[in-house]
Protein backbone atom coordinates (compact mmCIF):
# COMPACT_ATOMS: atom_id res chain seq x y z
CA UNK A 1 0.00 0.00 0.00
CA UNK A 2 1.21 3.62 -0.72
CA UNK A 3 2.77 5.47 2.30
CA UNK A 4 3.29 2.14 4.49
CA UNK A 5 6.56 1.82 5.22
CA UNK A 6 9.41 -0.75 5.04
CA UNK A 7 10.45 -2.29 8.56
CA UNK A 8 13.60 -2.41 7.74
CA UNK A 9 16.54 -0.56 9.35
CA UNK A 10 17.01 2.82 8.94
CA UNK A 11 18.73 5.82 10.58
CA UNK A 12 18.82 6.38 14.00
CA UNK A 13 15.75 9.18 15.18
CA UNK A 14 16.97 12.23 15.51
CA UNK A 15 19.14 12.58 12.18
CA UNK A 16 15.96 15.05 11.10
CA UNK A 17 17.10 17.15 14.02
CA UNK A 18 20.48 18.72 11.92
CA UNK A 19 19.35 21.25 9.85
CA UNK A 20 19.02 20.44 5.89
CA UNK A 21 18.40 22.07 2.99
CA UNK A 22 14.44 20.72 0.76
CA UNK A 23 13.70 21.81 -2.38
CA UNK A 24 9.97 21.60 -2.55
CA UNK A 25 8.49 21.79 -6.74
CA UNK A 26 4.86 21.60 -6.39
CA UNK A 27 2.42 22.08 -9.47
CA UNK A 28 -0.70 22.87 -8.75
CA UNK A 29 -2.98 26.31 -9.95
CA UNK A 30 -4.94 27.06 -7.46
CA UNK A 31 -4.07 28.49 -4.09
CA UNK A 32 -6.91 26.66 -2.16
CA UNK A 33 -6.17 23.57 -3.40
CA UNK A 34 -5.54 20.23 -1.11
CA UNK A 35 -2.10 19.86 -2.68
CA UNK A 36 -1.44 23.65 -2.16
CA UNK A 37 -2.53 22.95 1.85
CA UNK A 38 -0.15 20.29 1.78
CA UNK A 39 2.52 22.26 0.58
CA UNK A 40 1.98 24.78 3.27
CA UNK A 41 1.99 21.72 6.35
CA UNK A 42 5.31 20.86 4.56
CA UNK A 43 7.00 24.35 4.57
CA UNK A 44 5.18 25.04 8.51
CA UNK A 45 6.79 21.71 9.65
CA UNK A 46 10.24 22.14 8.25
CA UNK A 47 10.94 24.98 9.23
CA UNK A 48 9.51 24.59 12.53
CA UNK A 49 12.61 21.62 12.41
CA UNK A 50 15.16 24.13 11.74
CA UNK A 51 15.89 23.10 8.37
CA UNK A 52 15.96 25.80 5.31
CA UNK A 53 13.14 25.28 2.80
CA UNK A 54 13.76 26.61 -0.88
CA UNK A 55 10.64 26.25 -3.46
CA UNK A 56 9.87 25.98 -6.93
CA UNK A 57 6.01 26.62 -7.52
CA UNK A 58 5.86 25.99 -11.24
CA UNK A 59 2.53 27.58 -11.92
CA UNK A 60 3.44 30.52 -9.93
CA UNK A 61 6.80 30.88 -11.90
CA UNK A 62 5.08 29.92 -15.15
CA UNK A 63 7.28 26.90 -15.82
CA UNK A 64 7.83 26.65 -19.78
CA UNK A 65 6.74 22.69 -19.85
CA UNK A 66 7.60 22.13 -23.14
CA UNK A 67 11.20 20.70 -24.25
CA UNK A 68 11.95 21.75 -27.88
CA UNK A 69 14.61 24.22 -29.77
CA UNK A 70 13.54 26.78 -28.07
CA UNK A 71 15.82 25.40 -25.18
CA UNK A 72 18.94 26.00 -27.04
CA UNK A 73 19.37 29.16 -28.53
CA UNK A 74 22.91 28.47 -29.41
CA UNK A 75 22.98 25.27 -31.41
CA UNK A 76 25.42 22.17 -31.97
CA UNK A 77 23.36 21.38 -34.78
CA UNK A 78 21.51 23.86 -36.82
CA UNK A 79 20.45 21.80 -39.18
CA UNK A 80 18.55 19.01 -37.24
CA UNK A 81 17.36 18.92 -33.53
CA UNK A 82 18.40 16.19 -31.68
CA UNK A 83 17.72 16.64 -28.38
CA UNK A 84 20.01 14.74 -26.79
CA UNK A 85 22.97 16.21 -28.38
CA UNK A 86 21.62 19.61 -27.54
CA UNK A 87 21.16 19.43 -24.25
CA UNK A 88 24.35 17.47 -23.56
CA UNK A 89 26.04 20.90 -25.55
CA UNK A 90 24.20 23.15 -23.57
CA UNK A 91 25.12 21.38 -20.19
CA UNK A 92 28.64 20.77 -20.71
CA UNK A 93 29.30 24.71 -22.30
CA UNK A 94 27.00 26.99 -20.01
CA UNK A 95 24.91 27.11 -22.73
CA UNK A 96 21.30 26.10 -20.63
CA UNK A 97 18.32 28.59 -20.21
CA UNK A 98 18.86 30.42 -16.96
CA UNK A 99 15.19 28.76 -15.40
CA UNK A 100 16.80 25.05 -16.15
CA UNK A 101 20.01 26.16 -14.61
CA UNK A 102 18.30 27.77 -11.66
CA UNK A 103 16.65 24.67 -10.85
CA UNK A 104 19.63 22.54 -11.52
CA UNK A 105 21.22 24.39 -8.64
CA UNK A 106 18.58 23.62 -6.17
CA UNK A 107 18.60 20.06 -6.61
CA UNK A 108 22.21 20.18 -6.04
CA UNK A 109 21.85 22.30 -3.03
CA UNK A 110 19.27 20.03 -1.56
CA UNK A 111 19.88 17.22 0.78
CA UNK A 112 15.93 16.08 -0.16
CA UNK A 113 13.51 16.84 -2.71
CA UNK A 114 9.59 16.93 -2.09
CA UNK A 115 7.25 16.82 -5.00
CA UNK A 116 3.47 17.69 -4.37
CA UNK A 117 1.16 17.43 -7.03
CA UNK A 118 -2.36 16.29 -7.93
CA UNK A 119 -2.65 12.79 -9.98
CA UNK A 120 -4.13 13.69 -13.23
CA UNK A 121 -4.86 11.17 -16.31
CA UNK A 122 -2.87 8.53 -14.27
CA UNK A 123 0.33 10.45 -13.91
CA UNK A 124 1.63 13.76 -13.20
CA UNK A 125 0.44 17.33 -14.03
CA UNK A 126 1.88 18.46 -17.85
CA UNK A 127 4.06 21.33 -15.95
CA UNK A 128 5.93 18.87 -14.08
CA UNK A 129 6.43 16.50 -16.80
CA UNK A 130 8.26 19.00 -18.32
CA UNK A 131 10.37 20.19 -15.19
CA UNK A 132 11.66 17.18 -15.29
CA UNK A 133 12.56 16.71 -19.46
CA UNK A 134 14.37 20.27 -19.22
CA UNK A 135 16.31 20.29 -16.02
CA UNK A 136 17.38 17.02 -16.35
CA UNK A 137 20.02 17.49 -19.22
CA UNK A 138 22.06 15.16 -20.75
CA UNK A 139 25.47 14.85 -18.32
CA UNK A 140 23.29 15.90 -15.68
CA UNK A 141 19.77 13.78 -15.09
CA UNK A 142 21.09 10.53 -17.76
CA UNK A 143 24.67 10.16 -19.23
CA UNK A 144 26.32 11.07 -16.06
CA UNK A 145 29.96 11.41 -16.09
CA UNK A 146 30.90 9.56 -19.30
CA UNK A 147 28.24 9.79 -21.35
CA UNK A 148 26.75 5.93 -20.81
CA UNK A 149 23.83 4.34 -18.91
CA UNK A 150 26.80 3.45 -16.31
CA UNK A 151 25.86 5.57 -13.53
CA UNK A 152 21.89 5.57 -13.00
CA UNK A 153 19.44 3.53 -10.99
CA UNK A 154 20.89 3.97 -7.12
CA UNK A 155 23.98 6.09 -8.84
CA UNK A 156 23.98 9.38 -10.63
CA UNK A 157 23.88 13.00 -10.11
CA UNK A 158 21.26 13.09 -7.13
CA UNK A 159 22.67 10.30 -5.00
CA UNK A 160 22.52 10.41 -1.40
CA UNK A 161 20.22 12.98 -1.48
CA UNK A 162 16.37 11.68 -0.13
CA UNK A 163 13.10 12.14 -2.10
CA UNK A 164 9.28 11.56 -1.12
CA UNK A 165 6.52 12.25 -3.23
CA UNK A 166 2.89 13.50 -1.96
CA UNK A 167 0.16 13.06 -4.34
CA UNK A 168 -3.39 14.37 -3.74
CA UNK A 169 -5.82 11.80 -5.80
CA UNK A 170 -9.26 12.72 -6.68
CA UNK A 171 -10.74 8.92 -6.56
CA UNK A 172 -11.27 6.65 -3.26
CA UNK A 173 -8.26 4.16 -1.77
CA UNK A 174 -10.27 1.64 -2.72
CA UNK A 175 -9.78 2.67 -6.73
CA UNK A 176 -5.68 2.40 -6.24
CA UNK A 177 -5.71 -0.78 -4.07
CA UNK A 178 -3.73 -4.13 -5.40
CA UNK A 179 -7.27 -5.16 -7.17
CA UNK A 180 -8.81 -1.34 -8.00
CA UNK A 181 -9.78 -0.58 -11.09
CA UNK A 182 -7.38 2.42 -11.56
CA UNK A 183 -4.27 0.21 -10.69
CA UNK A 184 -1.96 0.07 -8.05
CA UNK A 185 -0.93 3.64 -7.32
CA UNK A 186 2.56 2.58 -6.76
CA UNK A 187 2.65 1.23 -10.07
CA UNK A 188 1.04 3.99 -11.55
CA UNK A 189 3.90 6.20 -10.63
CA UNK A 190 6.43 3.71 -10.76
CA UNK A 191 7.72 5.56 -13.61
CA UNK A 192 8.31 8.84 -11.46
CA UNK A 193 9.38 6.98 -8.39
CA UNK A 194 12.00 4.51 -9.82
CA UNK A 195 12.44 6.16 -13.16
CA UNK A 196 12.70 10.49 -12.39
CA UNK A 197 13.53 9.87 -8.60
CA UNK A 198 15.81 6.69 -8.39
CA UNK A 199 17.58 6.65 -11.71
CA UNK A 200 19.95 9.72 -10.32
CA UNK A 201 20.34 8.00 -7.49
CA UNK A 202 18.08 9.37 -4.69
CA UNK A 203 16.69 7.41 -2.08
CA UNK A 204 12.94 7.77 -3.14
CA UNK A 205 10.80 6.83 0.26
CA UNK A 206 7.43 5.54 0.07
CA UNK A 207 5.00 7.80 -1.51
CA UNK A 208 2.21 9.79 0.32
CA UNK A 209 -1.21 9.53 -1.27
CA UNK A 210 -4.14 11.59 0.10
CA UNK A 211 -7.14 9.76 -1.52
CA UNK A 212 -10.23 11.50 -2.36
CA UNK A 213 -8.63 14.62 -2.16
CA UNK A 214 -11.41 16.38 -4.56
CA UNK A 215 -13.93 15.65 -2.10
CA UNK A 216 -13.23 16.82 1.16
CA UNK A 217 -15.49 18.92 2.31
CA UNK A 218 -15.49 19.66 5.71
CA UNK A 219 -12.64 21.06 7.84
CA UNK A 220 -12.15 17.92 9.78
CA UNK A 221 -11.80 15.82 7.07
CA UNK A 222 -9.08 18.57 5.93
CA UNK A 223 -7.28 18.85 9.40
CA UNK A 224 -7.22 14.85 9.09
CA UNK A 225 -5.23 15.11 5.94
CA UNK A 226 -2.89 17.33 7.41
CA UNK A 227 -2.45 15.49 10.34
CA UNK A 228 -1.36 12.84 8.55
CA UNK A 229 0.90 14.34 5.95
CA UNK A 230 2.96 15.96 9.04
CA UNK A 231 3.23 12.78 10.33
CA UNK A 232 5.07 11.95 7.41
CA UNK A 233 7.11 15.05 6.94
CA UNK A 234 8.19 14.91 10.04
CA UNK A 235 10.06 11.56 9.49
CA UNK A 236 11.58 12.67 6.24
CA UNK A 237 14.92 12.10 7.34
CA UNK A 238 14.39 9.13 9.75
CA UNK A 239 12.17 6.86 7.35
CA UNK A 240 13.31 4.03 5.29
CA UNK A 241 13.46 4.28 1.57
CA UNK A 242 11.83 1.80 -1.16
CA UNK A 243 14.58 -0.89 -1.38
CA UNK A 244 14.52 -0.49 -5.15
CA UNK A 245 17.46 -2.91 -6.95
CA UNK A 246 20.34 -0.69 -7.79
CA UNK A 247 21.90 -1.25 -11.11
CA UNK A 248 25.60 -1.79 -9.99
CA UNK A 249 25.33 -4.06 -7.50
CA UNK A 250 25.19 -7.74 -8.33
CA UNK A 251 21.56 -7.57 -9.32
CA UNK A 252 21.17 -7.15 -12.80
CA UNK A 253 23.42 -9.43 -15.53
CA UNK A 254 26.01 -6.66 -17.30
CA UNK A 255 23.01 -3.97 -15.96
CA UNK A 256 20.29 -4.65 -18.02
CA UNK A 257 18.58 -8.16 -16.96
CA UNK A 258 17.49 -9.08 -13.49
CA UNK A 259 20.08 -11.99 -12.74
CA UNK A 260 17.82 -15.42 -12.51
CA UNK A 261 17.34 -16.81 -9.34
CA UNK A 262 16.14 -13.05 -7.74
CA UNK A 263 12.22 -12.71 -7.64
CA UNK A 264 12.47 -16.21 -9.38
CA UNK A 265 9.06 -16.82 -11.94
CA UNK A 266 7.95 -13.60 -11.10
CA UNK A 267 7.68 -10.60 -13.99
CA UNK A 268 6.73 -7.15 -13.77
CA UNK A 269 7.67 -3.73 -12.10
CA UNK A 270 7.81 -5.26 -8.19
CA UNK A 271 10.36 -7.66 -9.05
CA UNK A 272 13.14 -4.22 -9.38
CA UNK A 273 11.78 -4.10 -5.52
CA UNK A 274 14.30 -5.98 -3.36
CA UNK A 275 13.31 -8.03 -0.73
CA UNK A 276 13.35 -6.37 2.97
Amino acid sequence: MAGALPSCKHKPLGDSLVKKTILIVYAHPEPTSMTRTLVGVSVETLEKQGHEVIHSDLYGMKWKAVFDADDFPTRANPERLSLIMESANAYATGQQTPDVAAEQAKLLRADAVILHFPFWWFGVPAILKGWIERVYAFGFGYGYQDGTNTHRYGDGILKGKRALVSVCAGGPEADYGPRGINGPIDQLLFPLTHGALFYPGMDVLPTHVTYGAAHIATPEAAEAAKVAWRARIERLFDDAPIPFRTQNGSDYVERHTLAEGLAAGQTGLAVHIGAV
